[in-house]
């Protein structure tokens, strides 16, 4: 198996496209045609986690929080992300990232933290705003309609998720008009003409507009098809879960639980100790932002990393507690059902998962 094999496999499980838009998945590092025979899944890429590849001589290494957050210049050594990226690069590794496609995959990491809580009846809260994409629309005689879809979808349109050769299809009627020196494929020229067509709508990435379009003019059989682009927010994937415990709880109950499952150093916790708990909000990582989405869901605390003190405030302005057993603690049960992940597509994977610096943090 090659590092793209491995990387389709991954997307199978959390789908590339419902990453956030700002998260830089995939892969960063290497060759996507080298072999990957001997591949490692870790947290974070730490000096540690480096040192462990070098020694082992890794093809593949899989981390779930990226290296390279941001643009970089130089990749020269030193005791830095770059510094680290230099020696991946040395030892002749490819680098892979599954990030928040991960989180809000189903059976990954904010599932994970659900279950590590032991809720049930979970369901999904706030959406994760993905790459750009658009709404592509045409319409066909109906026996061209088939062919034009397929084409689209070979050009890269109709892919959500794990699924592809997704459209709608709807019939209606069509009415032009055709002027001087036009050939219409139906109709009479001069004439208004009503003709039965099939209205054709396929959701497709932004970078994969021109492509598209292209394919849709080529396959159409109209000598000057009607076509409607458009941006849309869809198909987005959710970066929380809300659901019930198992059974009666108080926010004191939840906060043992969650400090014996999480395992974190540190836990902060706001609000009343003694309160029932009816639904709790999971965000793994950090969640902070979610404070306002976890309440709209019911939630009466949200579980979550990072949370600061105007955070915290707002939370309390709209009844909603606060446990935070910390950013890496609320990941850890979600890494090992990425090392899992990974062992079912490369069944001798190797464990780095603990070789991260800052663990608690």
């Amino acid at each position: 198996m090659n590092v793209a094999q491995v990387l389709t496999r991954l997307g199978q499980a959390a789908p590339w496209d419902k990453a956030a838009d700002w998260d830089p998945i995939g892969l960063q590092l290497g060759d996507p045609q080298c072999e990957a025979a001997t591949v490692a899944v870790c947290h974070e890429v730490t000096e540690a986690v480096v040192t462990g590849v070098e020694e082992i001589q890794i093809d593949l290494l899989v981390t779930y929080h990226p290296l390279l957050f941001r643009p970089t210049a130089r990749i020269t050594a030193g005791r830095s992300p770059a510094g680290r990226a230099y020696r991946i690069i040395r030892a002749g590794t490819s680098l892979a990232v599954t990030h928040t496609n991960f989180d809000v995959a189903v059976g990954g990491v904010a599932d994970a933290l659900a279950e590590s809580l032991g809720l049930i009846d979970t369901t999904g809260f706030g959406p994760v705003a993905a790459a750009e994409s658009i709404k592509v629309v045409t319409y066909a005689p109906t026996g061209s309609a088939d062919l034009i879809a397929d084409a689209m979808a070979a050009a890269g349109g109709g892919r959500i998720g794990n699924y592809t050769n997704c459209s709608y299809q709807a019939e209606g009627v069509g009415t032009f008009v055709a002027g001087e020196g036009a050939s219409p494929v139906t109709g009479t020229a001069g004439l208004l003409n009503r003709e039965p067509e099939i209205r054709i709508e396929m959701t497709v990435a932004a970078s994969s507009r021109e492509s598209v379009l292209r394919a849709l003019i080529a396959a159409h059989p109209y000598e000057e098809p009607a076509f409607d682009v458009y941006p849309v927010h869809a198909n987005l994937g959710m970066a929380g879960r809300v659901g019930r415990p198992n059974e009666p709880r108080t926010l004191q109950n939840l906060v043992d639980e969650a400090a014996d499952a999480l395992g974190g150093r540190t836990l902060r916790v706001a609000g009343d100790l003694s309160r029932p708990i009816g639904r709790v909000a999971v965000v793994p990582g950090s969640g902070s932002s979610y404070v306002r989405p976890a309440a709209a869901a019911g939630a009466d605390v949200l579980v979550t990393g990072d949370v600061g003190h105007h955070r915290v405030v707002e939370a309390a302005d709209l009844g909603l507690s606060v446990i935070d057993p910390g950013h890496l603690a609320t990941e850890r049960p979600g890494i090992q059902r990425l090392y899992a992940l990974v062992a079912g597509i490369v069944p001798e994977a190797i464990d780095l998962t603990h070789l991260t610096d800052g663990e608690g943090s």
